[in-house]
């Protein structure tokens, strides 16, 4: 669920991001994958999922973001993996975050 914050946090279109988490979440086949796949593709402005191939085996899934997202053109990769990139980063802060709150800045000794 943290990523699916940060990933509407970051995006381009925070409130699409929110939209798609909460109307197309529940409907991807994981639990853990929707809301993140939900929520960049509301932030990408995209539509993500329909008939898929994964290792020559095709899947039929739902279409995240189908509603308001349009097709993804090859310039949306480079764009997902900005998001991508500033999610990651934004989860390492986060995290160091968390951890000095918890521990201090020099830390707890055993």
């Amino acid at each position: 669920r943290l990523t699916a914050v940060l990933a509407a946090a970051a995006g381009p279109d925070p409130r699409g991001a929110v939209r798609a988490w909460r109307t197309d979440a529940r409907r991807h086949p994981s639990p853990n994958a929707g809301p993140v796949e939900a929520s960049f593709a509301g932030a990408l402005g995209v539509r993500l999922g329909g008939t898929l191939s994964y290792g020559g085996r095709v899947e039929h899934r739902p279409v995240l973001n189908g509603a308001t997202g349009r097709a993804v053109q090859v310039p949306d990769i480079g764009r997902a993996v900005r998001l991508s990139r500033r999610v990651g980063l934004l989860a390492l802060g986060t995290t160091v975050a968390a951890r000095l709150l918890v521990n201090g800045p020099k830390g707890r000794g055993k």
